[in-house]
């Protein structure tokens, strides 16, 4: 009975050991893990990049598969020692780097069934994400949520803007497609509210291109107009990034000092406890 028990200890120490190891990056253990498998990412993006040369494919075939199945096989062992060791097993699998833990190791088996199936491994460039964790980056990770809630946040206005925008692209293609004509390349409304895109989103391809003088006073309209569809969402956005920015600080009641530190409790210039 003391033996069994012991067993059971030893496995549980074991299991919290791994636990740490896998998935903390606080001791040289789980660094050195972490690090091997960041490589392991690298490695396999870089294969299934070198794999599409022809040249190269062909003559080492034999390598790639091997690699193909080498990296699947680890991400696979990788994924369900996690599964096993995870405190919360539930938790682990639908979280963020559960699910794209989970999408990774299933490329290659997609392209049993599905050709070109393994081209959905660069979904592991996604864990590359785990960098932050390995270097001690992790403070970064709020600025990144706090961009993601700005766009949140904006996406009401960004949404009516772009319904906007999708309005002024059709009324105006269809306005070249009628000024134009197909004998000047806009055959369609299709390939003129193409063209009203293009242009619209300064990008200019060039492939067609207004010839009558009321087809290049429109363009050159659609043209000023551009501008206002690139600055119009970097400004909400950049809007609601300094909203929260505001939010979060708070100034110090006694000399009205900004605190950008909300979790200060005394003021670094007066001193003033801020808490009171």
């Amino acid at each position: 009975m003391q033996s069994i028990k012991t067993e059971e200890q030893h496995k549980d120490s074991l299991k919290e050991r791994l636990y740490k190891i896998v998935f903390h990056a606080d001791t040289p253990a789980g660094k050195a893990f972490d690090v091997i498998l960041l490589f392991a990412i690298i490695g396999s993006l870089i294969t299934v990049m070198i794999e599409t040369v022809p040249e190269l494919k062909e003559e080492h075939k034999k390598l790639f598969l091997f690699a193909e199945w080498f990296f699947t096989a680890l991400f696979t062992i990788e994924y369900i020692l996690r599964i096993i060791i995870a405190r919360d097993k539930k938790k682990y699998i639908f979280s963020y780097f559960g699910l794209i833990d989970l999408i990774s190791t299933m490329p290659y088996y997609l392209a049993l069934i599905f050709t070109g199936g393994q081209f959905f491994v660069v979904v592991r460039s996604l864990r590359l994400l785990r960098v932050f964790r390995v270097l001690k980056m992790a403070r970064f990770l709020g600025e990144a949520n706090q961009l993601s809630k700005a766009l949140k946040d904006s996406r009401e206005k960004i949404t009516v803007f772009i319904i906007a925008v999708l309005c002024v692209v059709f009324i105006s293609g269809t306005a070249m497609y009628m000024i134009e004509g197909a004998e000047h390349g806009f055959t369609s409304i299709p390939i003129s509210i193409y063209w009203c895109i293009v242009t619209l989103t300064t990008v200019g391809y060039g492939d067609i291109s207004p010839e009558t003088p009321l087809g290049q006073l429109l363009a050159s309209v659609i043209m000023i107009l551009g501008y206002g569809v690139i600055a119009v969402p970097t400004g909400i956005v950049t809007a609601n990034f300094a909203k929260q920015n505001q939010d979060e600080q708070k100034s110090c009641p006694n000399c009205s000092k900004l605190i950008s530190n909300s979790s200060d409790r005394f003021c670094g210039k007066c001193g003033h406890d801020t808490k009171k």
